[in-house]
């Protein structure tokens, strides 16, 4: 750790970093799959473009919350993290492989956790690797494990689904306000950016109001709602545009309400790592985005 250096992401870096958490992500998945799992897969090119999109995203918006470590050899290790609203959230966070153990890891942890010391709250979604829980949970995160359910859907099981329509921009005010009653935060300029992400759909009535992300592979990549009624509503309704596989994903067990609509679709239950949270409890009904929170 000598002739590392912890400095503060720049742009061009982003392409470099987006290649060594594919790698890196890769290689804790190869290492703890499960035996039913699928062979874990190398994040594709469109992934990665949306990665690097995403992150030029968060330099933009919260330019202080990105770091890299890296030596003579180039880069080692990256940690992404933004403030929303008195909200730390960490973005994505890895070492490449075969340096884990070395400390790079715990300085990268700690600059993005300085970037967020005027936070009241914090968000992680963690995988299961030892090393980065043990860290979490040294910071002050509590760890509340994730379930998810994958499979094809049993289209019969469907519902006929009201009161759900297609959302656009002019709805981001809407989904800030379920945000702060969710979550206590508003994402503001990341519904910007997940728009172009993935077909929004938004429930707004006089009982209820929430909204879901489907991104293009057909899993649900944000769900937020203000009442379990609504949320169950949304679901189906994300469900209804599938055409194969699909996961619903970031289930925590207060979010009960989603592992009922994914079992009543004939889905497959599973558990899988952690939502690390601080200041705050498990938000619901809400089915967090893996790296916007």
């Amino acid at each position: 750790m000598s002739d590392v250096t912890i400095r503060r992401m720049r742009p061009e870096d982003v392409p470099g970093a987006e290649r060594l958490t594919a790698v890196g992500y890769h290689d804790l998945e190869t290492r703890m799959q499960r035996r039913s799992a699928p062979e874990p897969e190398l994040r594709p090119a469109s992934r990665g473009a949306s990665w690097v999109a995403r992150t030029l995203h968060l330099l933009e918006t919260d330019p202080g919350g990105s770091w890299v470590a890296e030596d003579g050899t180039g880069m080692l290790g990256v940690a992404a993290s933004f403030n929303r609203e008195k909200m730390w959230c960490l973005a994505t966070y890895a070492v490449r492989p075969g340096l884990q153990g070395q400390g790079l890891g715990k300085a990268l942890l700690a600059a993005a956790l300085d970037h967020g010391r005027g936070s009241l709250r914090g968000m992680i979604s963690a995988s299961g690797d030892p090393l980065a829980v043990r860290r979490y949970r040294a910071a002050g995160f509590s760890l509340h494990p994730q379930m998810f359910l994958s499979g094809t859907v049993d289209r019969s099981a469907i519902p006929v689904v009201e009161k759900v329509r297609d959302g656009s921009a002019g709805d981001i005010d809407l989904m800030d306000s379920v945000d702060r009653l969710t979550r206590g935060a508003a994402h503001g300029r990341d519904h910007e950016l997940m728009l172009g992400f993935g077909h929004l759909l938004v429930s707004d009535t006089t009982t209820g109001s929430g909204y879901a992300y489907v991104d293009p592979s057909g899993g649900v990549a944000l769900l937020a709602a203000t009442n379990r009624r609504t949320a169950t509503r949304l679901l189906w309704a994300a469900l209804a545009e599938t055409s194969s596989e699909v996961p619903i994903g970031h289930v925590t067990a207060v979010n009960e309400w989603a592992v009922d609509v994914g079992l009543a679709a004939r889905l497959d239950l599973h558990q899988e790592g952690y939502l690390g949270l601080r200041g705050m409890e498990p938000p619901m009904p809400y089915l967090h985005n893996g790296a916007l929170l």
